[in-house]
């Protein structure tokens, strides 16, 4: 049986379709182990935030300003993803962002400064 031109030109169009739905499949895969692993690590800090402030570890400005600073992180995370397309220097710069707000958590709870106890 011979191909012909349409059936020909229809097989590439299937196989263009394929590869370009394929190709997508495997962006959308990165994208969302991306976002599963900022979220996961926003978690982790929170909770390090947390226990931070019920040990006494952090005083209430510090507890304040990383609380800003988490807020701030989620935000960025909320514009990056907008458009639903997450690029590799977008998820650097949040990264370089989570990176930044671990060492301010972890100086915050290892200065020796203690929040007052109640009486």
């Amino acid at each position: 049986m011979p191909i012909t031109t349409a059936r020909f030109t229809r097989t590439i169009w299937l196989a263009l379709g394929l590869a370009a739905s394929l190709g997508a499949h495997a962006q959308g895969g990165l994208a969302d182990a991306q976002t599963a692993r900022v979220d996961n690590r926003q978690d982790r800090q929170e909770t390090r935030i947390e226990q931070g402030v019920a040990s006494g570890e952090l005083t209430r400005r510090e507890t304040a300003g990383l609380v800003h600073q988490q807020r701030h992180i989620n935000q960025l995370e909320r514009r990056t993803e907008a458009d639903g397309h997450v690029t590799g220097r977008e998820a650097l710069r949040v990264e370089a962002a989570q990176d930044r707000a671990s060492q301010r958590i972890f100086r915050a709870k290892h200065d020796r400064q203690e929040r007052p106890r109640a009486r």
